[in-house]
């Protein structure tokens, strides 16, 4: 009996969750024997693992392994199809903008920085992870439309400003807060990586994370545990105190962080071109010494000359955002 001939026995069996054969959705990864021990290892990718459908599957998957083909055994390692196919399990660079507070202008910082990675040529998809607050697509400029899928029920990204850029804000009413408890923060988030059909050259992925260390924070863990992050605080001690706890909660979460980002820090007094240090000072200084970082920017309080929220390369604050992407891009 060879692995071919095993295959062809499996691929007739039906994914009780898709109601297709295993050989129609490409599913059996990868057939062995262990000549020894006379049992069948596999690896197959299913539609949804857990439950009752994936317990029916190996069921029969051992009766023809061990009564049709004789074997003593078989060892079946079953992966999630939509896991594998996702973006989380690309080679992309996947960059979480946090802050411990709101109000600092993370979101802005996270769509800022996607706009320079994009005007430096980088293919960038900007997912605004913070649901309650989601703003991402008014700094953007998106009118609210609702999503739609392509043939294979696959979420289609929006674009705005060459960005593919996915929100909550797309799936609920205009003006309508979003009220859910964990499960459905973890379904959302799920479907941010799993279910959106992302381009497939995507560079970078930047996650606009809501502020705090809740349970987005660990679902962000779980999908992927290989980001790194961008801390955001204002000049203010008391900002900077509760940005300090995000980036410990980073850490705890085995997270790099690339540095610290001090918004708000200064405003250039248009009288006598001295900067003004409106919400004082030292902020940013404080949050990446207590993590052993450093501060790699400090953007100055200013208004767009050409955007609502967005910075060309032509304004000092746009020269700013490009040296940041610049630093990320170095590290590619």
């Amino acid at each position: 009996m060879t692995t071919k001939e095993i295959k062809e026995k499996l691929e007739v069996l039906v994914d009780p969750a898709t109601n297709k054969t295993l050989g129609e959705t490409a599913a059996i990864k990868h057939v062995g024997i262990d000549p020894e021990k006379k049992i069948v290892i596999l690896i197959i990718a299913i539609a949804k693992t857990g439950g009752d459908e994936e317990k029916q599957l190996r069921r029969e998957i051992a009766k023809i392994c061990k009564l049709d083909l004789g074997f003593n055994g078989v060892k079946v390692q079953f992966e999630e199809k939509r896991k594998i196919e996702s973006i989380a399990n690309r080679n992309i660079k996947f960059i979480i903008v946090s802050s411990g507070k709101g109000g600092v202008g993370k979101s802005t910082v996270a769509c800022n920085l996607a706009y320079a990675l994009k005007r430096k040529n980088r293919k960038v998809g900007l997912i605004d992870a913070d649901i309650y607050g989601s703003s991402v697509p008014q700094i953007l400029e998106m009118k609210h439309q609702y999503p739609s899928a392509n043939a294979q029920g696959k979420i289609i990204p929006f674009e705005a400003f060459g960005i593919e850029v996915m929100s909550t804000a797309f799936f609920a009413e205009p003006g309508k807060p979003v009220i859910w408890r964990g499960a459905m923060l973890n379904s959302m988030m799920n479907n941010f990586f799993y279910e959106v059909n992302w381009s497939p050259d995507l560079d970078y992925m930047v996650i606009d994370s809501p502020p705090g260390t809740g349970d987005i924070a660990l679902d962000l863990r779980t999908i992927v545990p290989d980001a790194e992050v961008i801390i955001v605080t204002t000049p203010h001690l008391a900002a900077s105190n509760v940005a300090t706890k995000a980036g410990v909660a980073a850490r705890q979460l085995k997270h790099n962080i690339i540095g610290v980002v001090e918004n708000m820090s200064y405003y250039i007094n248009p009288v006598n071109g001295q900067k003004d240090f409106i919400f004082g000072s030292g902020g940013g200084d404080k949050v990446a010494m207590e993590l052993d970082s450093e501060v790699i920017a400090q953007i100055p309080i200013n208004q767009p000359k050409h955007h609502l929220s967005l910075y060309e390369s032509d304004e000092e604050v746009g020269k700013i955002y490009d040296d940041l992407a610049a630093l990320l891009i170095i590290q590619e």
